[in-house]
């Protein structure tokens, strides 16, 4: 009767009805209360039987996900320190600093480099993201802080001046400054890291563009079995964000003619993220990502098909952890300049049970060494969080209207997307300051909720110090209140379709110039 007294001094979950005595001696709901008791009762003798039961070695781990994951333990932090450290994500000296500026020489114009970046980064964050409301915000004096009396000497309405300085900002200087923000960021926070290893999650999506310029060139469209060519160009792209603060900390560009695999290893041997542990599904398990994780002194933790992970372990698949050693085979595709040696690791093979989904087994390869303490329900549990990614590419898309790049030029669809990672960047830097704040994880903070809060405080931060300070306080309460919604049934499925609105008009094949043509011959014809 031990667990019942146990039972008996927790408190009341959801639904359970608490028993009052009444004056006479008789209970309230007595008969719910029997019932209650005798299911308790049930379930206790259940528990000791499964406790006293004999352990079998074939019983497959059973992992339940965490709904979120827990703070390691994080400090908190008064508002005014997590203001000044906000303000530091993007230091002006240390930007004039980076090889791309220090290198080139700038005329003394009104959109410096400095205030360029911020409007790039304004106009994802920005209802109106368009260059009539970069000016419009640059006349009513929101960058007077980076360049001095900007409002009073911007005094032409043309965007021309700030079109041609987005186009002479190098490329290169959008990339250092993603690194630089992404190194602050982490700074914020510096014991999220697991075991002394920074948990990146690795994906990719593809971003849409229209044919101009020379995008249908580096960007060419992809192709279909009708004779007509497609119409939008498409650049893939694949980012490397931080499972516990969902920063984005990397990204590669390419055309679809380069796999994602491509892209990710050029991520992972640029070397600017130490001490990594890489974690991708079934698309990056591939000896390639081991091999460039190998070249680059980092860890991965990779999830693998069954085809290839019994033919990696050569035999039958047994639940458990598997010591084996990966050789590349004539099919698989190799990282230039990196050893083409085996790789020593451990396959993982896990069988995973949740209320109201199906039994599914993974397969997971892991360079981790299996002689220092790394259990294998922590790793599965560390797999789990890589479902936070596809959230994140999602945001991306949705929220910070990424899906489709209005640019003329290849060039500038690059630049684009890196700003609209500095921009997501900045929402992820606040959602930080505010989990601190509160002593919460980021990870349960609503994404949308917090970027409404903090387009809200940017607006104002034009205004006194005091006032700014006092609106800071006010927006990490109030994002610190915005946490995603504890479900307690599960969502049902829902059909990947969507109902499209019948329009009058036919839809239009080709390019719109041939269109006009078309249109033309026939007009004159009548």
């Amino acid at each position: 009767m031990q667990g019942l007294r146990t039972w008996a001094k927790e408190p009341l979950r959801a639904g359970h009805r608490e028993m009052t005595l009444r004056a006479k001696g008789s209970w309230e709901g007595a008969e719910d209360f029997c019932f209650m008791w005798y299911v308790y009762l049930i379930r206790y003798i259940q528990c000791k039987l499964e406790k006293n039961a004999p352990a079998s070695k074939h019983i497959a781990p059973v992992w339940i996900p965490p709904k979120c994951p827990a703070p390691a333990g994080q400090p908190a932090f008064s508002s005014r320190q997590l203001l000044e450290l906000f303000r530091g994500l993007l230091p002006r000296r240390e930007l004039w600093k980076l090889p791309s500026l220090k290198s080139k020489r700038f005329y003394e114009r009104l959109f410096t480099p400095i205030v360029t970046l911020w409007y790039l980064i304004f106009q994802r964050l920005a209802f109106d993201h368009t260059l009539e409301g970069v000016v419009a915000d640059a006349q009513a004096g929101g960058a007077d802080s980076l360049c001095k009396r900007l409002s009073k000497k911007l005094l032409s309405t043309a965007t021309v001046s700030y079109s041609n300085a987005r186009q002479r900002l190098p490329l290169a200087f959008l990339t250092e400054a993603l690194a630089l923000q992404a190194g602050k960021i982490l700074g914020l926070n510096p014991k999220a890291r697991w075991r002394g290893l920074l948990v990146s999650l690795l994906d990719g999506s593809t971003v849409r563009m229209r044919p101009c310029g020379d995008i249908p060139k580096k960007f060419p469209p992809h192709r279909n079995q009708a004779k007509t060519p497609a119409y939008w160009c498409l650049m893939r792209v694949v980012v490397c964000f931080c499972a516990h603060t969902g920063a984005a900390l990397h990204g590669a560009l390419g055309n679809t003619g380069l796999s994602e695999q491509v892209l990710a290893c050029q991520i992972i041997l640029c070397r600017r993220l130490s001490a990594c542990l890489f974690i991708g599904d079934r698309n990056f398990g591939v000896f390639r990502i081991v091999q460039a994780a190998r070249a680059a002194r980092a860890q991965v933790l990779l999830r693998m098909t069954q085809t290839r992970a019994r033919k990696l372990l050569g035999r039958s698949l047994g639940l458990g952890q598997h010591a084996v050693r990966w050789s590349p085979t004539r099919h698989d595709q190799l990282q230039p300049r990196c050893s083409k040696d085996p790789v020593d690791g451990q396959l993982l093979v896990a069988r995973i049970k949740r209320k109201g989904f199906r039994t599914q087994t993974l397969y997971l390869f892991t360079t981790l060494p299996k002689s220092a303490p790394y259990p294998m329900e922590e790793l599965v549990n560390l797999y789990g969080l890589r479902w936070h990614i596809e959230l994140n590419l999602r945001y991306l898309k949705a929220q910070m209207r990424l899906v489709q790049l209005e640019c003329k030029s290849a060039d500038m669809a690059q630049k684009e997307w890196l700003a609209g990672l500095m921009a997501y960047n900045l929402i992820r830097a606040a959602m930080l300051c505010a989990a601190l704040h509160e002593g919460i994880s980021a990870l349960v903070l609503s994404f949308s909720l917090s970027r409404r809060h903090l387009e809200n405080w940017l607006t104002h931060l034009g205004q006194s110090r005091r006032e700014s300070g006092q609106r800071w306080d006010k927006m990490l309460r109030l994002i610190g209140r915005a946490r995603l919604p504890q479900r307690r049934a599960c969502r049902p499925a829902e059909p990947r379709a969507q109902r499209h609105l019948r329009q009058p008009y036919p839809p239009l094949f080709g390019s719109r110039r041939k269109a006009r043509q078309q249109l033309r011959k026939c007009a004159l014809k009548s």
